[in-house]
């Protein structure tokens, strides 16, 4: 058992901050005989001054700086530890589980676990980026919180976040460009197709036009879009996914006559919105307003 509690550090800290032990005293609500007692009593039990008068003041030794900064991290801990507590208590989830599909907004994204864990950063979050069905498996089995999707999940409500728009891309000097003319399905068809693997464990499914002769398939938008960028083949890209690609003339949107340009709307799910706790419903807050935040940037970005 350690020697000095922390409630000796607490008054130690309380004694330095205020500049003394009258005003500590009335910071803490303690009498200055016993901030003094408790001090005197650490510094006993540590064999270590902490404390030197300068006048009628004190302040701390060589050695009371390096101990009260360590102490400060306890103290810090154990304040933590003591929220966490009270939140427990009062429902708050120890863990927030989420699956999200890959091609939801990354920014939205990054917007909302930031925002998240300014509330509630002692909450653990697992983050899965699911493809088509995945998602939708871990919301069937019970092992999502919140899942954000473009599939249906049957028996449940999805509340409406986010339309995402796919565009049809490849890289500028790919020979689908260097045709130079409008293109259609059977252009394609002859031509190598990259997608993304549906995630689901069971009950996986492909979607979008899949009747390339050639395809590979991945198990990352990431490296999809790599690929793209490598001249590797064609795919129809989450826009928001590639808006720097474009710009900079790394892809290039194919000219098709019809179906270049799809629209899915995307979903956010509780797996139990009634049975969710705080944290959950925080985390379901955050998305909604990421994902508002995000559209008004990009209004003001293409206004200018």
């Amino acid at each position: 058992m350690s020697r000095v509690t922390l409630a000796q550090w607490q008054m130690l800290a309380a004694v330095v901050d205020h500049g003394g032990f009258a005003r500590a005293a009335e910071a803490v609500h303690k009498s200055p005989s016993t901030l003094n007692h408790a001090v005197h009593k650490l510094e006993e039990q540590l064999g270590v001054q902490v404390l030197e008068p300068v006048g009628r003041q004190v302040r701390l030794t060589e050695a009371g700086e390096l101990l009260l900064r360590r102490a400060r991290q306890l103290i810090e801990s154990s304040e933590s530890l003591e929220d966490v507590a009270s939140r427990l208590a009062a429902g708050l989830e120890a863990e927030v589980v989420l699956a999200i599909d890959q091609v939801f907004p990354a920014a939205a994204q990054a917007k909302a676990l930031e925002r998240f864990s300014e509330t509630y950063p002692q909450v653990r979050v697992q983050l899965f980026e699911s493809v088509l069905n995945g998602g939708i498996e871990m919301l069937y089995d019970g092992r999502a919180d919140l899942v954000i999707s473009g599939i249906e999940a049957q028996g449940f409500l999805g509340e409406p976040l986010v339309m995402v728009k796919f565009v049809a891309v490849a890289h500028p000097t790919h020979a689908l460009h260097r045709l130079g003319r409008s293109l259609d399905l059977r252009d394609l068809a002859q031509h190598r197709q990259l997608v993304v693997r549906d995630s689901a464990l069971r009950q996986s499914t492909n979607a979008g036009w899949l009747k390339a002769e050639q395809r590979w398939t991945v198990s990352h938008l990431n490296t999809s879009l790599d690929m793209l960028k490598r001249g590797l083949g064609f795919a129809w890209m989450p826009e928001t996914r590639i808006e720097q690609e474009l710009r900079d003339g790394q892809l290039k949107p194919l000219p098709l006559a019809a179906g270049s340009i799809r629209e899915v709307p995307i979903q956010l799910i509780f797996r139990d919105q009634d049975r969710a706790g705080p944290a959950a419903h925080a985390m379901a807050a955050a998305l909604r307003q990421a994902v508002r935040e995000c559209a008004f940037e990009d209004s003001i970005a293409s206004n200018e």
